[in-house]
């Protein structure tokens, strides 16, 4: 046996190139799986073959467990003496198996299978370095769930039809294109996967078509993809002298319709990058006007102003246009006609106002002065420095000084408020992830404890906070997560 282990080794490893380490791993595998049949309970076995010789050893193995943790018989033996700490191994020493025909013949299906992983392993670490790129392939394999894709060379990868873009269909020996993607984990160890509904695939299609871009005198800043349908891409040119949409677009729309037609013809609006969120914003929505913009920086949202017969087009079918707008500038969206906009602006305002003159004892119109100048709560007069107060007209440093004062205090004495005397865990700072700053909003607007904003619903949290429906039940959750409690 000991010959034959080591020929098997050296066949194995010059027909399939891996090394003799690998295949000796499996010849274990192979022989303590044949082991374990002698066993009517499960076992853990290890067996330790010497390259050099061919010569192997069998052991039985237990983990030395406390009283409390003992489970399993098969694979664990109770601390027994000192000389046994928890969580070494006992090793005993037993005979090597007598191989039958059935015994071998599952000896060799296991050497087969960790054969195939060590391929496949091999063929993962050789395409690692060109993942998240284009790739070429023909369909190999097609089934109910994935196709398999031939890469040449004998390497495969997987397509999930989950990956695919609606309506394709593709059938053995069709060349087809793809991204090629982190690999998947399976239970026979990695798989290389491919995907053609991921942005990156309009990226890699647009460097092919586009030399500008692989030369990186333009610069794919975002891409956001509605598969098979529409897609945006922001683009950036590093050189002033070149046009970057009309250098993807091509002559006569060249470019732009080569990779259309890779995609099934999917839309592809191609619009200037900038830094400015705001005029990024303008970019993506256009070719509808927007009539005003309002940035709440401290939730990452914009409330988007229309004029009311572009209100359709600049929501999109099915929220299409607001949904891609919103990926490409990281914020989140809020598209209203400009009628309702002014409407919900004069409310905040008043909002604001009121809370100013009531909170730090001003008059109408220097609360209406610090709103002309972007004030939406204590919040922003507390943070601001003198300098930039002083820098309103009618402002000096004294009054900057008293308003920036007044306000820390308000703040304070309102978070006092919010906040229980007796230590009781009903106050709203209870709820876990809750900031002051909410608190402090919800308490002006009558939600003074956990229990009123756990019987909240989503529908009457939106309409008095600013806040979306899946943050507002996220919030309700947690509210109520000590009515579940034992």
């Amino acid at each position: 046996m000991q010959n034959e282990i080591l020929l098997v080794a050296e066949a194995v490893s010059g027909e399939k190139g891996l090394p003799q380490e690998a295949i000796f791993e499996a010849i274990e595998q192979a022989l303590a799986t044949a082991t374990k049949k002698r066993y009517q309970e499960n076992t853990n076995i290890e067996v330790i073959i010497d390259p050099l010789t061919g010569d192997y050893e069998t052991f039985r193995v237990w983990e030395v467990v406390s009283d409390e943790e003992f489970e399993d018989q098969g694979f664990q033996i109770i601390q027994n003496t000192d000389n046994n700490e928890i969580g070494s191994f006992i090793k005993e020493k037993i005979d090597n198996v007598e191989f039958g025909r059935i015994a071998a013949q599952a000896a060799k299906q296991v050497i087969v299978q960790k054969v195939r992983e060590a391929e496949r392993a091999q063929v993962v670490e050789k395409y690692r370095k060109v993942l998240g790129e284009l790739i070429n392939g023909t369909v190999k394999k097609v089934t109910r769930e994935f196709l398999i894709i031939d890469l040449g060379e004998g390497a495969e990868a997987i397509l999930s039809r989950n990956e695919l873009i609606p309506g394709e269909v593709f059938r053995i020996g069709d060349r087809l294109r793809a991204v090629l993607q982190e690999e998947e984990r399976e239970n026979r160890g990695p798989q290389l996967a491919l995907s053609r509904k991921c942005p990156e695939m309009v990226s890699e299609l647009f460097k092919l078509e586009v030399p500008e871009i692989s030369e990186q005198v333009i610069e794919i800043k975002a891409v956001a993809r509605d598969p098979g349908s529409r897609t945006k891409i922001a683009v950036k040119t590093n050189d002033n002298r070149i046009d970057p949409v009309g250098a993807c677009v091509g002559m006569r729309g060249s470019r732009v319709q080569a990779v259309s037609n890779e995609l099934g013809n999917e839309r592809l609006d191609i619009i200037i990058w900038d830094d400015d969120p705001a005029q990024l914003l303008i970019n993506s929505m256009g070719p509808v006007e927007i009539t005003s913009i309002v940035l709440d920086e401290v939730k990452g949202s914009m409330d988007v102003a229309v004029t009311q017969d572009t209100l359709a087009q600049a929501i999109g079918k099915s929220g299409q246009n607001v949904r891609l707008s919103s990926q490409i500038t990281g914020w989140k969206l809020n598209v209203l006609d400009q009628a309702t906009a002014d409407e919900n602006n004069q409310e905040q305002s008043e909002g604001i106002s009121n809370i100013l003159k009531e909170r730090l004892d001003v008059d109408t119109d220097l609360a209406q002065t610090l709103i002309s100048i972007g004030v939406s709560s204590l919040e922003s007069i507390s943070s601001s420095s003198v300098e930039e107060l002083s820098s309103i007209e009618g402002f000096d440093d004294d009054i900057s000084n008293l308003l920036i004062g007044r306000a820390k205090e308000v703040l304070i004495t309102m978070a006092m408020e919010v906040s229980t005397d007796d230590g009781e865990s009903g106050d709203l700072m209870s709820v876990e992830g809750m900031e002051m700053t909410l608190a402090l909003e919800l308490s002006q607007k009558g939600i003074n404890d956990r229990e009123e904003l756990a019987e909240q619903s989503i529908e009457e949290l939106t309409s008095i906070i600013n806040i979306s429906e899946e943050d507002a039940g996220d919030l309700i959750m947690r509210a109520r997560a000590h009515w579940f409690e034992d």
